[in-house]
């Protein structure tokens, strides 16, 4: 049974700072919540942005020059709410564990680019639903970066198309009903088999197949903690939860030991 707190002193709290000091492999796992300190809105909460400008199934996205317009005016249209957000205290807790070699590195859901501003290095993160900091050509696969497609987007009103190759450019992210990225789950799936406390922040594991690497770790023997501001689809099976603010939680609980 998990312990479970609301208040970062309690025994919750304490028995966390124990599984942070003791742990070999600490793999944490990242969703919205970590990033919503940040400014940056979730994707479920009353009025977010996200209700007005859902983003456009991928297979609709590929047939349509008119969804792939409207995918971008949407793209841009949330771009524009959290333009200037920074990493907040549960990312730069997190960067410190692998700065620190007690992380292999982080596996997130996120799209922000803001584990990568708070200093992790890319081959110390997975992102599995990819980046919306930049954009990539359909076709070959070359990298555009946005200040270019936005430029070209609002001077023609035709969605952007690859420079090199003519084809289709689409945000970086995995958009509703793509393919999820091999290599990035391989190596989410080989950094949780590895894990000895798996970290589940600000997610409420309930997207799959992302939310299935924290039954994956507990599986394999790893503790599974979830600090959270809500309850989450797999508090039943953690080791302790926490429902808090991360940066909160988090930041003194990550300081060099």
């Amino acid at each position: 049974m998990a312990q479970i707190s609301t208040k970062p002193a309690d025994p919750a709290a304490r028995r966390l700072a124990g599984l942070l000091a003791d742990a070999g492999r600490i793999v944490p796992f990242t969703g919205a919540g970590i990033s919503t300190e940040s400014g940056i809105p979730d994707f479920r909460s009353p009025g977010s942005p996200w209700l007005t400008n859902k983003p456009i199934d991928f297979a609709l996205f590929v047939a349509s020059e008119a969804a792939r317009r409207e995918a971008w005016r949407r793209k841009f249209a949330i771009d524009d709410l959290h333009r200037g957000a920074r990493p907040g205290p549960g990312h730069a807790a997190l960067a410190r564990l692998v700065h620190e070699g007690r992380s292999p590195g982080i596996i997130t859901q996120n799209i922000d680019g803001l584990h990568q501003a708070s200093g992790v290095p890319e081959d110390r993160l997975v992102e599995l639903h990819g980046n919306g900091t930049y954009a990539v050509c359909l076709g070959c696969g070359l990298r555009h970066e946005l200040e270019a497609v936005r430029a070209d987007f609002e001077s023609s009103g035709r969605a952007p198309r690859c420079t090199s190759c003519g084809e289709p450019v689409k945000s970086g992210t995995i958009s509703f009903g793509q393919a999820m990225p091999g290599r990035a789950m391989a190596q989410a799936g080989e950094w949780t088999r590895q894990a000895d406390l798996f970290l589940a922040v600000g997610s409420s594991l309930q997207v799959l197949p992302a939310a299935g690497f924290p039954r994956l770790a507990k599986q394999g023997g790893a503790r599974l903690v979830i600090v959270n501001r809500e309850a989450t689809a797999l508090d039943d099976i953690a080791d302790v939860v926490i429902r808090g603010e991360i940066g909160a939680v988090l930041g003194p609980l990550c300081a060099t030991h």
